[in-house]
C-alpha cells in the first residue's frame, strides 16, 4: 500500500507514523488489489482529527475519525475501524453480485430507505 501522510498543526513522530502503517498494512491484507491512502493528521483545540482517502481498484473511501483531548492514537484507530467496516461492507455486495443474489441488494436498499423516512 501507497501512503502518504500530511501533518497540519501537529508535530510530526515516527511513532505516530509506525502506528498508521500497521493500521493500514492490516486493512490492506482485506484489500484484492494495491490501495494508495492519503492521510491528514490535524489538531483544533481540544479535538485530534484523522482523515483517510483510501483508493482501491473499484473502492473509494473517505472516513474521519475524531478523538478528545489530543489523543491521535485513538483518532487513528477509530478511523482504522470505519474504514475496515466500509471495506467489509463493499467485499459482501461484491460477493452477493457475483453469487446473483440481486434481490437481496434491492431488499436492503428498500429496507435503508423505509428506515430513513
Amino acid at each position: 500500500m501507497n501512503i502518504s501522510i500530511t501533518f497540519k498543526n501537529v508535530p510530526s513522530s515516527d511513532a505516530v507514523k509506525s502506528h498508521i502503517e500497521k493500521k493500514l498494512n492490516k486493512l490492506d491484507k482485506m484489500l484484492e488489489y494495491p490501495a494508495e491512502a492519503q492521510v491528514v493528521l490535524s489538531e483544533e483545540k481540544l479535538h485530534s482529527i484523522a482523515d483517510i482517502n483510501l483508493t482501491c481498484n473499484k473502492l473509494k473511501i473517505h472516513a474521519r475519525g475524531e478523538a478528545e483531548e489530543n489523543n491521535m492514537y485513538s483518532a487513528i484507530d477509530s478511523v482504522a475501524e470505519k474504514i475496515k467496516t466500509q471495506i467489509t461492507k463493499f467485499k459482501e455486495k461484491q460477493k452477493r453480485h457475483l453469487a446473483g443474489d440481486k434481490q437481496s441488494i434491492k431488499d436492503e436498499v428498500l429496507a435503508d430507505l423505509v428506515d430513513s423516512e
